[in-house]
């Protein structure tokens, strides 16, 4: 089975191209402004080395967040586009577990930490002593501080921190939860799509594939526009201040 996969939902995105459980082709690079317009080339480029054409790929899939709003709908869009073109199904996955991806069979929990900005992160905590992690508490958003008290009522022992958000506060992390932090090398804070696509064939083997309409978001706050409208109605309207 060939899948396309894509993580746009964070700093660094990536693209892979796998057959079955076999990476073919991955690339990861900076998310910048370009980022839409640099998906699909990249994934052509891919299918042209591998000699394969988009009507080859079974499986379309990417992060549906949390993450950059930004990126997340680029990603969402993509894949969405590809799928209904081609009339392939396609699946979404959680960034948080995609990074929780990059530790198979480990004996600690893993916690991933994204930046959510606002002083907050989006988290959660994973079991990752098979290959696949299973969720021990929901994604959520909050400040590090909150979320770290939650993680300390109910872990005990070691944890393992990976994700830029636990790169911006692993001082607070340290001071908070002192030597049960466990911090891995610099290359597992970043998300891969190829282990994106290892997560989309098992919601393909147990038949758990979306329709192009089905693949939405998951933003777990609102975006800054929400923001902005709430702020507008909350805001006095000018015909309280000014009588007819």
């Amino acid at each position: 089975m060939h899948i396309i996969s894509i993580d746009s939902s964070t700093a660094i995105a990536s693209i892979a191209l796998t057959s079955d459980e076999t990476i073919v082709a991955e690339a990861l690079f900076s998310a910048n402004k370009t980022l839409s317009a640099r998906l699909i080339p990249e994934i052509e480029r891919m299918l042209a080395a591998a000699g394969l054409t988009i009507n080859a790929i079974d499986l379309f899939t990417c992060a549906v967040g949390p993450g950059s709003f930004t990126g997340v709908r680029a990603g969402v869009a993509t894949i969405q586009g590809l799928a209904l073109a081609t009339g392939k199904p396609c699946v979404g996955f959680s960034t948080l577990a995609l990074v929780a991806m990059n530790f198979p069979l480990a004996s600690l929990p893993v916690c991933p930490l994204l930046d959510a900005r606002k002083n907050e992160v989006y988290a959660a905590l994973y079991d990752c002593s098979a290959p696949l992690p299973a969720p021990l508490m929901a994604e959520c958003v909050m400040g590090p501080e909150a979320f770290l008290d939650q993680l300390l009522a109910t872990t005990e022992g070691p944890v393992i921190f990976a994700g830029d958000g636990a790169l911006r506060y692993r001082q607070v992390i340290t001071d908070r939860m002192g030597a049960q932090a466990r911090f891995p090398s610099p290359f597992h804070h970043a998300g891969h799509a190829a282990n994106g696509a290892l997560l989309a064939l098992n919601a393909y083997r147990t038949s758990a594939t979306l329709t192009p309409e089905q693949l939405l978001p998951v933003y777990l706050r609102p975006s800054e526009a929400e923001y902005a409208k709430i702020d507008q109605q909350k805001s006095p309207q000018q015909n309280n201040f000014y009588p007819k």
